[in-house]
């Protein structure tokens, strides 16, 4: 009987001992932030599909795209979150210790987002932001449910609104805009269980009646297709992205992150 109480003591011992290392361990992961002395700029990249299709200027070669992953790791890049991305520019704050910082964007939500980049992704550790068309999640071509589910699991991918049917806004009324809106921003709630903040506009199309209802409807950030880093200036509905296309050299790259 002693012999039994001694071991269960070791036990809840070691776990006393071990439990503060994994609590300390878990809280390394989670940056500080810093205040920046002037106002940030990072670059949101934009990618649509990564496959082999020459001629096809949405998409990128799989190889293309893992020079480009390991061009960020590389170099230091640290990649945000839609969340951090807007603590970035809302509190004008940045990850301690890093001073580059990136948003890995893809639109649409093709399959070959989980087939060809997940694993590019994981392999450089990069961490990315899906922009889901909620209508077609299913349709062939398209991540399906599970694929989505099992990529929110692991935490490096979060999926934001592209609108339901990726119609353009500016061609729509108040009305048909703020359906395409809500239609989405519903799905995502009861789908996925999540609440998303984060819209980029189908085409990049959008108008002043667009950025009202996108604040209306509950979106915090809104993403365009106007090229250049992305500053508070523009404003938090009108952001600026910078489009990868096929056949960029490393050089042509590298200088999207920059200006």
């Amino acid at each position: 009987m002693l012999k039994r109480y001694s071991l269960v003591f070791l036990v809840i011992l070691a776990i006393m001992i071990l439990l503060p290392q994994t609590t300390l361990a878990a809280k390394k992961t989670a940056p500080k932030w810093q205040k920046a002395t002037e106002p940030l700029s990072f670059p949101i990249l934009m990618y649509h599909s990564i496959e082999n299709k020459p001629g096809n200027r949405l998409c990128v070669p799989p190889e293309q795209l893992e020079q480009q992953l390991k061009y960020l790791h590389d170099n230091g890049y640290y990649t945000l979150t839609p969340a951090e991305a807007y603590k970035a520019l809302t509190e004008n704050k940045r990850p301690r210790g890093h001073k580059k910082m990136v948003l890995v964007s893809f639109d649409d939500g093709y399959e070959d987002n989980y087939t060809n980049a997940w694993p590019l992704l994981k392999k450089y550790q990069i961490r990315a932001t899906i922009a889901l068309i909620t209508s077609k999640v299913g349709t062939p071509g398209m991540l399906t449910l599970e694929q989505i589910k099992h990529l929110q699991k692991s935490k490096w991918i979060t999926f934001v609104s592209h609108t339901q049917n990726h119609q353009e806004l500016n061609r729509l009324n108040e009305a048909e805009q703020q359906s395409e809106l809500q239609a989405s921003k519903d799905w995502f709630k009861q789908t996925l269980q999540h609440k998303t903040d984060f819209l980029v506009y189908p085409v990049g199309r959008y108008n002043e009646i667009s950025t009202t209802l996108a604040q209306k409807v509950g979106y915090k950030l809104a993403l365009t297709t106007q090229p250049g880093l992305a500053t508070k200036a523009q404003g938090l509905y009108e952001l600026h992205r910078q489009r990868v296309v096929p056949d960029m050299s490393l050089e042509a790259f590298s200088s999207l992150l920059t200006k």
